[in-house]
């Protein structure tokens, strides 16, 4: 019935979607509801530490033997700067005396870490389905010691030279993210945002470079969104803003009224939030400070420059600080919950095919 069969026999699912991980944004209950309507659900594992990840893997799989995907951060940690790190915190000295509060006494990376032994073990005990990556690859040795579980190995490519990358470095399938996708940039060959393309440019160019499944992201809520990225050489499509709206996200009051009415030029790519390039809500501070900072705090101790400034602004209902990801395609999406989300797409998307049959 579909075009291209190659995630659905790669990834042992029924239809060829992903819900992407959305660390903080999309949990365990997502992951579940969307793997019971036969697409891939997704954890993002960036905040957990081994024992989390334990504890998460354990619930998983007494919840279901469906495939479920495991994703996690390959970032470097950033190297000590305290003398950028007191820029940042004096470029942002005005919030805080607005705001009263103090800032905070130094910048650290928080709960964000890379991909690691601790992590690898426990994904060699519990033998997912699916491991996927952001921003790159970890080490090879810890690549091969995932593909020795069985787990099947997913990673992120904004460019072609990323997704060539990826293939000759161990991926089993290639994630191509385009400039509309909500969240960080997977970008891990080149810090430039300028080299970031859309979708339906990339996606071709990549399914025609290498010879692994290649899933879109990036622009895709509907039916015709997953028509036209098998029309591109997709085998899958990897969905994450449409997702937010449903029950199951696990996203505050605050950020949930705030995607209502959302339209398209609501959104920019910015490294404010967190230090690295990221599709979120424009709020206040990226207006006033970038899009683009020339030095803002390293990735991820941009988190924690603002947390504080989030915490007091949210907790009158203001959105001034928030890290809001979202992509150019909520415009497109509809309240409801995860499992109807999946299964109407697939719907959606069928018809559509069946439409340009002759």
């Amino acid at each position: 019935m579909w075009p291209d069969n190659g995630l659905i026999e790669f990834a042992g699912i029924d239809l060829p979607i992903i819900q992407a991980p959305m660390a903080g944004s999309g949990g365990l209950e997502m992951a579940l509801a969307v793997s019971g309507a036969g697409g891939l659900g997704s954890v993002g594992c960036a905040l957990m530490d081994a024992a989390t990840l334990e504890k998460t893997l354990e619930a998983a799989s007494q919840a279901t033997l469906r495939p479920l995907n495991f994703n996690f951060f390959t970032n470097d940690p950033p190297t000590a700067q305290p003398e950028r790190d007191a820029r940042w915190l004096r470029t942002l000295s005005g919030y805080f005396d607005e705001m009263e509060i103090q800032p905070p006494p130094e910048l650290v990376t928080g709960l964000i870490e890379p991909f690691d032994d601790s992590r690898c073990t426990v994904l060699e005990r519990a033998k997912p389905a699916v491991v996927s990556f952001h921003f790159g690859l970890p080490s090879s040795d810890l690549v091969d010691r995932v593909k020795a579980t069985g787990a099947k190995v997913l990673s992120t490519a904004t460019t072609v030279r990323e997704a060539i990358w990826l293939a000759e470095n161990g991926c089993d399938a290639v994630i191509a993210q385009g400039i509309e996708a909500g969240g960080h940039r997977g970008m891990f060959l080149t810090d430039d945002p300028l080299t970031q393309i859309g979708t339906m440019a990339l996606v071709p160019q990549i399914a025609d470079a290498i010879k692994l499944p290649v899933i879109a992201a990036g622009g895709i809520a509907d039916g015709r969104g997953i028509a036209a990225a098998f029309a591109l050489g997709a085998s899958g499509v990897q969905i994450g803003t449409a997702y937010l709206y449903t029950r199951e996200a696990t996203i505050s009051d605050v950020y949930r009224g705030a995607l209502q009415g959302v339209k398209n030029e609501h959104t920019v790519l910015t490294n404010i939030v967190s230090g690295r390039p990221t599709r979120c809500l424009v709020n206040r501070v990226v207006r006033e400070l970038g899009p683009m900072a020339k030095e803002p705090a390293a990735f991820p101790k941009g988190f924690k420059a603002l947390a504080g400034l989030r915490n007091a602004a949210e907790s009158t209902g203001n959105r001034d600080f928030s890290a809001h990801y979202c992509g150019q395609s909520a415009a497109l999406a509809n309240q409801t919950t995860a499992a109807r989300l999946t299964r109407d797409l697939s719907s959606a998307a069928l018809g559509r095919f069946n439409q340009l049959r002759p």
